[in-house]
């Protein structure tokens, strides 16, 4: 009984202290409540702000996503088309005189046809012979020892490279000159010869 009692006065005892609480909160003065409430609202528009910023940024990424996928999304097939072109291209390379010209004549209208569609697509060929080697879109396969030509020219094309749109699809395999190291020496002693001559 007796802590039943005990336990009776203890809710009556919080109870009361929860009515002092309110009682506090009534007296708070309409200042306080104006410069809470003005904090609360405060909050809430920034989390808003936020919350709008964020959505904002993420429909951007979707639309940049979109783009991307719209601009890009053939790659994989041109790709997959670029040995066709090599083929076609070796063809007409190494095309004898025993071949019927109706046939190289064919061969060559199918290959500049189909240049012509994936260009439209935008793929185009790696321009390399006769360019500074750039490795981002040229892959050296081996040096060449060169004097007519000025160092890291590339000098022979192994396989053409192409683009698709502003990216390397696949880069160009090449060769690249150097200086050969007698040019060097023979440059040297015609130095040493014009100054000995000079004195």
């Amino acid at each position: 009984m007796e802590k039943r009692e005990i336990r009776e006065d203890e809710l009556a005892w919080s109870e009361e202290k929860t009515e002092l609480k309110g009682a506090e909160a009534v007296k708070e003065s309409p200042l306080e409540e104006k410069e809470r409430l003005t904090t609360e609202l405060q909050e809430m528009n920034d989390k808003y702000l936020r919350l709008y910023a964020e959505f904002e940024n993420y429909k951007k990424r979707v639309n940049k996503d979109k783009e991307e996928l719209v601009k890009y999304g053939n790659e994989s097939l041109l790709y997959e088309l670029l040995p066709v072109i090599d083929n076609l291209e070796m063809v007409l390379r190494h095309s004898s005189n025993n071949i019927s010209v109706g046939l190289v004549q064919g061969v060559e209208i199918t290959l500049k046809e189909l240049q012509k569609t994936l260009k439209k697509f935008g793929l185009t060929a790696i321009e390399a012979i006769g360019k500074p080697f750039d490795p981002l879109i040229h892959h050296a396969m081996t040096q060449v020892e060169r004097d007519d030509v000025d160092e890291k020219i590339v000098v022979e094309e192994f396989r053409k490279g192409y683009m698709f749109r502003d990216k390397v699809l696949r880069p160009s395999l090449v060769a690249v000159s150097k200086k050969s190291e007698n040019s060097d020496s023979v440059s040297e002693e015609k130095l040493t010869l014009n100054t000995d001559t000079d004195n």
